[in-house]
């Protein structure tokens, strides 16, 4: 359900409502960098990619092995997590060691463009949910206005606009892969010195990767490891960041907000405990995370009180949904907006 407001409101002394909210967060500390948390989040998940691979290679005589590939897929999520961190300026208050972070952790661990991934991530923060400017709006398989469906040409394309709501967590199934592509794509864009060191890591990425696989495993199992890694890989991923945006407000061109109003009436928040904190990589304070996004991702659950009260005086709706609720809200939609083609 797409929440609206009528009239954007400034605040009543005439200046920015973000302001004293910005003020009571640097006052409370939860700008200041959790260099611990992130020394443990990032060595536990190093360990425990270790640990995976060294029983893949312990079983290797049986099929059920291949079953490993699941909690290795979820370790590989918590890695592109904290590449997303990095790429924020969470974990270090220095940018060259976040991007350092962000190169290991992305291209050399998930073979994911840390550059790639930063420009088009700072575009969607920028203007989130604006068609024309936030990129994960923009035109391509998925229709997410009216005007996006009703351009579809050919049937196989109108086919797949008008189930596209059906269609999207089987579409992730190869967003691990896509993931990749649009990396190596994108290499062309960069500085020759960083298309060499990006390319470079990514490269020993896939022979790392693959020559684990294929040294450890007979030719079979190795094809279905990889191929159910990369599957649920890109599921997690991708369920981690639909519930976020898709459905709520989408604001045109002629729409003037400041920044408080952009980022809290285009996102939308997901109930939970530590578990959904966990799966989710933090995203589950979409609100929190795009008023304040260098905030370290422990922080935001303390975070989160202050904006929802912050919220409620300046007289601002705050979206929060059950996980469920927020698919479903998420993929009606996306089924709403190709309604032009039935």
């Amino acid at each position: 359900m797409t929440v609206t407001l009528d009239e954007p409101r400034s605040s009543s002394t005439g200046g920015s409502d973000f302001g004293p909210l910005a003020r009571k967060v640097r006052a409370a500390g939860l700008l200041d960098r959790r260099r611990g948390y992130y020394a443990w989040a990032i060595g536990t998940n190093l360990a425990a990619t270790a640990a995976v691979w060294t029983a893949i290679g312990v079983f290797s005589a049986s099929w059920w092995v291949v079953l490993l590939a699941v909690p290795l897929a979820l370790l590989t999520a918590r890695t592109g997590f904290l590449g997303h961190d990095a790429g924020h300026r969470q974990i270090a208050a220095s940018h060259r060691v976040n991007r350092w972070l962000g190169l290991l952790m992305g291209n050399l661990m998930l073979g994911m463009g840390y550059g790639w991934w930063n420009h088009k991530h700072n575009r969607h923060h920028a203007n989130p949910n604006h068609v024309g400017k936030d990129p994960d709006v923009g035109e391509g398989i998925l229709a997410w206005t009216q005007e996006q469906a009703a351009r579809h040409n050919g049937r196989g394309a109108r086919w797949f606009a008008r189930h596209q709501a059906k269609l999207f967590f089987p579409l992730l199934l190869g967003e691990g892969v896509n993931l990749k592509v649009s990396t190596a794509l994108d290499l062309r864009r960069l500085p020759m010195r960083d298309r060499l060191l990006e390319g470079s890591l990514v490269l020993v990425h896939l022979i790392a990767f693959f020559g684990l696989a294929f040294t450890l495993l007979s030719p079979g199992k190795a094809v279905v490891l990889i191929l159910i890694q990369q599957g649920l890989f890109g599921v997690h991923l991708g369920s981690a960041f639909a519930p976020n945006h898709k459905g709520m407000e989408m604001p045109g061109d002629d729409v003037r907000w400041d920044h408080l109003r952009r980022q809290v009436l285009t996102s939308r928040n997901v109930r939970g405990g530590v578990v959904t904190d966990w799966m989710l990589g933090g995203l589950n304070y979409q609100i929190e995370h795009h008023l304040f996004p260098s905030v370290p991702r422990s922080n935001l659950r303390k975070l989160q009180p202050m904006v929802r009260e912050h919220c409620e005086a300046v007289g601002l709706p705050y979206a929060e949904a059950s996980l469920v609720a927020s698919y479903r809200q998420s993929l009606g939609h996306l089924h709403e907006v190709a309604e032009v083609l039935r």
